[in-house]
């Protein structure tokens, strides 16, 4: 499928669904502080264990890499050749949104819910997706292996929420998932940060003290370019030198702070510090050739470490 490329200030388009699942609790799931990674995990694990046919251990070698279901959502193979830079990596068309933070423990009959967002073609992949997760939580997660029923599926878009399948009805209800940017309110916009943004300056992680507004809105407008020009149909192609400029005039009010938070993980058989900055961050200025970014970027996220769900923030008007 072609490319067709779309450049600002034109407001993109964007295929975007973002889906809440709720789960029938059937054996008690221990959740961490964050189960963010630990959901991502679980749900790789059984997507590949489900789409691999060649076996490979490493997917970077596998001749059928770019018709695969597991790579086509879980590891994208980024493009053989690109007119502006080489990519060893391109962003993957999910996000995955855990529950609110804070350790607890879901006992037999409780409700689980999570979100999972599917970015343009990666909309296409729902089918194999809904069965990866119910397989996902049906060989369990977490400590003792906890596990879960699916009970139900729900759109949700900005101004209304749709059933769309239950296991009872085991096809999927036909569901519009364009989102188009709507106007900018105003002159300047409230972020509130949910969950950690991990922002880098050459790999040394951003403090509240020294991210600027600068980092995080060419932050936002790279992340939409590549989603789009990578998974959706209308690329996005920003001018990033002019956008550049731009940003460095944006002013900004803070309120944030540091959230601390480590995992452990089984590839690199490490501990990994993983924190960020959360909290309360207004914008002011010329905002409207950043809006588009600013808007899709409460489903797409920001920083690293976006597919599970950091990077999370919402937008109020002020």
């Amino acid at each position: 499928m072609s490319t067709h490329y779309l450049t600002e200030p034109a407001y993109p388009v964007l295929s975007l669904g973002r889906y809440r699942l709720d789960w029938r609790v059937t054996r008690s799931i221990r959740l961490p502080d964050y189960s963010g990674s630990m959901l991502r995990g679980a749900f790789g694990h059984a997507l590949r264990s489900m789409g691999c046919i060649t076996r490979e251990k490493d997917c970077t070698a596998c001749p059928l890499r770019r018709d695969c279901p597991y790579t086509l959502l879980f590891e994208p193979a980024p493009p053989e050749h690109h007119p502006l830079q080489d990519f060893s990596r391109i962003p993957a068309p999910y996000i995955i949104e855990p529950p609110e933070w804070g350790a607890h423990v879901l006992h037999l009959g409780d409700t689980l819910t999570f979100h999972f967002t599917l970015v343009g073609r990666g909309v296409e992949e729902l089918p194999i997706a809904i069965l990866a997760w119910r397989r996902a939580l049906a060989r369990g997660i977490g400590p003792g292996d906890g596990q879960a029923e699916l009970t139900s599926i729900w759109l949700e878009q900005p101004e209304a929420s749709l059933a769309i399948y239950t296991p009872e009805n085991s096809s999927i209800q036909k569901h519009d998932t364009r989102l188009t940017c709507p106007p900018l309110p105003g002159d300047s916009v409230r972020l509130h940060l949910v969950t950690p943004l991990r922002l880098q300056n050459n790999g040394v992680p951003l403090k509240p003290q020294t991210v600027t507004e600068r980092t995080l809105l060419m932050a936002l407008v790279r992340r939409l370019a590549l989603m789009s020009e990578f998974h959706g149909e209308l690329a996005w192609q920003p001018d990033f030198h002019h956008l550049g400029e731009l940003a460095s005039s944006i002013q900004g009010n803070r309120q944030l702070s540091w959230r601390d938070w480590k995992r452990y993980s089984s590839r690199q058989q490490q501990e990994m510090a993983l924190g960020g900055v959360t909290g309360r961050w207004d914008l002011h200025g010329k905002l409207s050739a950043f809006w588009p970014a600013l808007w899709f970027g409460q489903w797409l996220h920001a920083g690293k470490n976006a597919s599970f769900g950091l990077g999370r923030y919402q937008i109020y008007a002020t």
